[in-house]
């Protein structure tokens, strides 16, 4: 009787299998027996992962393609409808805060390609061993739907940090109104939004919960200044005074970099049993209204003492004639 190992295996008479090629190469019975474990199947996962990582190469260039832009203009995956009208008027740039965000989503973008492309390789990968991957896929959808249903808010959360960032709604540094709070953004993230207001605190705002949003930093700002005057004074020549000194502040030096455009005098704004108040505007740079509106003030607070143009309650309050007491 011949020894079991000097038998040829059953797979042997399998022309063009693994076994009956490694067996005419070495004459050996246990390698031919498990060359398909030994060899085919790490050469198909070898396959499957090199795969799966050009797949992940090409896709994270196609992404780094459509983030990033050329030419310095904005990439037209990430620019809204109101940007595009711009480029077409030849006015877009891409700004800083532009870039930040194509390149937060680029990372997300390949991020979640990775995990989609490793996902199917992982599955590829257990079935070539010949896992059985339905209990495992049931499994993972009832764990799936439990977990979606206890963090929809954080999916939610996360989306609608993807739809801000996409939409360019506030980025770093801008003064925004989110409803409960108020502040200059310090971080944009995709499930919080960071703000400190005037006083210092520092606020953290899921993205989920922000309902509207009050931008004071985009395009430009209107620096708006109220002055009251008393109802003795000459109207005309506080509106003349008051733009006459606006106009020659706007041209210098420090507000001439902020102003974008004269100021203009709108006028009488309000007019009650004690005061008259007057109102003048300026188109400003974003987020320099305050302090264009701060000098203003100053400077035409001076002109109207240089030209007797009393306030209100000169004295700080209304004078009484001590014989109607």
């Amino acid at each position: 009787m011949t020894p079991p190992l000097l038998t040829q295996p059953d797979c042997v008479r399998d022309e063009g299998s693994w076994c009956e090629t490694v067996y005419s190469w070495t004459d050996n019975h246990w390698l031919a027996m498990y060359s398909d474990l030994l060899i085919a199947k790490p050469l198909n996962i070898l396959m499957i992962v090199i795969i799966a990582f050009l797949a992940r190469y090409f896709v994270h260039r196609t992404i780094s393609r459509l983030t990033r832009g050329s030419g310095g203009k904005t990439p037209k995956l990430l620019v809204p409808l109101k940007e595009r009208r711009s480029e077409a008027a030849g006015m877009a740039l891409l700004s800083e805060r532009r870039v930040q965000r194509a390149r937060t989503i680029g990372s997300v973008l390949k991020s979640l390609a990775s995990f989609v492309i490793f996902g199917l390789a992982l599955m590829y990968v257990l079935k070539s061993l010949g896992i059985e991957l339905g209990p495992i896929l049931a499994s993972a959808g009832v764990l799936g739907v439990a977990v979606a249903f206890g963090a929809q808010n954080l999916v939610r959360d996360f989306l609608s940090g993807m739809f801000m960032m996409v939409e360019d709604q506030y980025g770093v540094g801008d003064i925004v109104d989110l409803g409960e709070a108020t502040g200059t953004v310090e971080a944009v993230g995709l499930r919080v939004t960071t703000l400190r207001d005037l006083n210092g605190t520092v606020w953290y705002v899921r993205n989920g919960e922000i309902l509207r949003v009050g931008n004071s930093s985009q395009g430009f700002a209107v620096a708006v200044v109220d002055f009251p005057i008393s109802h003795t004074s000459s109207v005309e020549k506080a509106m003349e005074v008051a733009t006459r000194v606006a106009t020659e502040a706007a041209s210098r030096e420090p507000l001439s970099k902020d102003v974008m455009d004269p100021p203009e005098m709108l006028g009488v704004d309000q007019i009650t049993s004690d005061t008259i108040t007057l109102r003048l505007t300026v188109k400003v740079r974003p987020s320099t209204q305050w302090a264009v509106q701060r000098r203003l003030r100053v400077a035409i607070k001076r002109a109207y003492d240089d030209e007797d143009i009393q306030p209100p309650y000169p004295n700080g309050r209304p004078q009484i004639d001590s014989a109607q007491v």
